[in-house]
């Protein structure tokens, strides 16, 4: 694996590896990688030739008063699971590298990042689109892979693919769940054993709503008493939100479909999670 961490040996290596004629997969991260991560490691090789992954904790997607200082960190851990993995190129590179002073042309979203996560983290989708944005044009990537759990942040980037003209695939992985049925996040690692039994409470709500879809229930309010009705029982879940809306515009339904995307957001502790199912999939 080679580790590269300026943009001009970035592009030169791109350079040299598309003259060669090599398909290049692009999996961006914020590093405190989990199977998760690696499993669009797996999926990306499966679709490439070469994989670039991407490590940078992005300071214009947290807000003021967000997690940036604390998100976990642990390049060295990482640097061993990519390598193992069958990583390619390992791209970190700093905060300066990728915001020189003066930058401030930031790619702005439209009203699909109004909604859900972008009510309660305003200006994060334009970040997230901004660094994505920008590691698209230094890897020239024939497809990129991100995670299912990030359901708005995958429609966003579809959408600005679509829109900018990017010429590659977007390709979404469904969602890695620990054993209970916690979907696995960086910020797993800020829950206490008690907060961690809580927090099993959004999968077990999104279980339920997608067994009940199954068994006829479709619509929408019904579907969300459910989710509710079991949350009951896992006092230590703040909910900040249930939707049950369509894929694509991530507007609220109130029928549900075999497309219909729920998401939840609930704080559990100091710790904010978010995850959510395609009613016909489950988990």
């Amino acid at each position: 694996m080679i580790e590269l961490t300026t943009i001009a040996d970035l592009r030169a290596w791109v350079r040299a590896t598309r003259a060669a004629g090599t398909r290049i997969g692009l999996v961006p991260t914020m590093g405190a990688l989990h199977e998760g991560h690696l499993s669009l490691v797996d999926a990306a090789r499966a679709g490439s030739d070469a994989v670039v992954m991407s490590i940078f904790v992005n300071p214009t997607q947290f807000g003021a008063h967000e997690d940036l200082s604390r998100y976990p960190r642990d390049l060295a851990r990482d640097r061993t699971l990519t390598a193992a993995r069958g990583v390619d190129v390992l791209f970190v590179p700093s905060v300066g590298m990728m915001y020189p002073d003066g930058a401030e042309v930031r790619v702005v979203p439209g009203r699909v990042a109004t909604r859900w996560e972008g009510e309660f983290r305003p200006g994060h989708f334009a970040g997230v689109l901004t660094i994505v944005a920008k590691l698209f044009h230094l890897t020239e990537p024939d497809g990129a892979w991100f995670g299912q759990k990030d359901f708005q942040q995958a429609t966003l980037i579809r959408q600005m693919v679509r829109d900018l003209d990017f010429p590659l695939k977007v390709e979404v992985v469904p969602t890695v769940r620990e054993q209970g049925g916690l979907a696995l996040s960086s910020r797993n690692a800020f829950l206490s054993p008690a907060d961690r039994e809580q927090a099993l409470g959004l999968s077990r709500a999104l279980a339920a709503a997608s067994d009940a879809y199954a068994s006829g229930t479709r619509n929408a309010p019904a579907l969300e008493r459910i989710m509710r009705g079991g949350l009951a029982v896992h006092p230590g879940v703040a909910v900040e939100y249930i939707a049950v809306a369509d894929p694509q515009t991530l507007e609220p339904v109130n029928e549900a479909d075999d497309a219909t995307v729920v998401l939840i957001a609930a704080r559990v502790g100091s710790t904010r999670l978010i995850d959510n199912v395609i009613l016909s999939k489950g988990l």
